[in-house]
């Protein structure tokens, strides 16, 4: 299986799963190729030890990050209905009891 048939499957099964594609063959077409099917990074072999760990810290904080700023909307939206919630009028009122 080519890498860049890993990587459509791969983002059909785990989109959100960071993608770094190494290659012995590199060429325009192919680092194209690889990026428009999702590969978050596309490194030349031999690989630098250095290079990759590199590239693997920078791609996990931006995921890091990604994941902090989604649930830090998940609270805003659910502080926002909360307090919107709480100025409703109460669905039993002194008249509907009546």
């Amino acid at each position: 299986m080519k890498g860049t048939e890993l990587l459509t499957a791969i983002k059909e099964t785990t989109p959100k799963m960071i993608k770094i594609i190494m290659t012995g063959y590199p060429s325009l077409q192919n680092a194209i190729e690889t990026v428009n099917k999702g590969a978050d990074a596309y490194m030349l072999k031999p690989l630098n030890m250095n290079d990759a760990l590199r590239t693997i810290r920078e791609h996990l904080k931006k995921q890091e990050q990604a994941r902090k700023y989604s649930e830090q909307k998940v609270v805003e939206f659910i502080e926002t209905r909360v307090i919107e919630f709480n100025k409703r009028e109460p669905l039993c009122t002194k008249k509907a009891l009546r």
